[in-house]
């Protein structure tokens, strides 16, 4: 599969800031001053509430994501954070790594050892989202993962998917169009997690533009035509998306 184009000004390194007055500048130290940082904006009861949600708790400090995001904002790009944070194990330090590493310094070998790290939706949805879409090697893991056995693993590939659906506005409807065929295998994935990362991959392609949209529609009643249950049930999640009002009018106007 073709990389993925992408606009140079998404991966600038003039977004980087340097880190707050005050702070120390060797990666150990740098690591070691953001746990702390973590550990004492962390609550017992965000730690509790996370439970409900299906994300892990017995490593996490409780710190809500607005938090963390804006404290990405003060600590600026930071490659060598961001690999000191994700090798700590601990659920906001890998959070904040998604937020704070350099999209143009992430290699193919890095984005393997990340996504088999991903034990939870948290993780896996929040780096693809922040981080993974805007690497030019996006649409070869998608295809590469997309058939593994791992539970997170395949969730990462449809995930991923979903994001560049969103978020990259410079790659023809040829890569998602290519995209399908994948989706309508991985329909018949029982696992929780890998069928919703499904469905939000074809909402999320079926909302790109019209041309894309009559092509999952029409997957999206042959999967809700299954005798299969999770297809019937993704194409059926689809539909009910992709056939609002609201979301054929947007498409219209465009």
């Amino acid at each position: 599969m073709k990389r993925s184009p992408t606009k140079s000004t998404r991966q600038s390194k003039s977004s980087r800031r340097a880190p707050p007055t005050g702070t120390v500048h060797s990666r150990d130290d740098m690591g070691k001053s953001t746990l702390a940082w973590l550990k004492q904006h962390g609550t017992k009861r965000n730690r509790e509430g996370m439970k409900r949600y299906g994300l892990p708790s017995e490593k996490a400090f409780g710190v809500p994501v607005n938090v963390l995001q804006k404290y990405a904002k003060q600590l600026g790009r930071n490659h060598e954070l961001a690999t000191t944070l994700w090798e700590t194990g601990w659920y906001e330090a890998r959070m904040l790594a998604s937020f704070v590493d350099e999209p143009e310094r992430v290699t193919p070998a890095q984005m393997d050892r990340w996504c088999k790290d991903f034990d939870n939706w948290g993780i896996c949805d929040t780096v693809c989202f922040f981080l993974f879409d805007r690497t030019p090697y996006s649409f070869d893991k998608v295809e590469q993962w997309a058939t593994s056995s791992e539970e997170f693993i395949r969730r990462g590939a449809f995930a991923l998917l979903a994001c560049l659906a969103l978020h990259n506005k410079y790659v023809g409807d040829s890569h998602f169009l290519e995209c399908l065929p994948m989706i309508e295998e991985a329909a018949k994935d029982e696992r929780n997690f890998v069928k919703k990362g499904v469905s939000w991959a074809l909402r999320a392609i079926g909302r790109r533009n019209r041309e894309l949209h009559v092509a999952s529609v029409k997957l999206a009643h042959r999967l809700a035509g299954s005798g299969q249950p999770t297809q019937r049930w993704i194409g059926k999640d689809a539909l009910r998306d992709l056939t609002k009002p609201a979301v054929i009018r947007r498409l219209k106007s465009r």
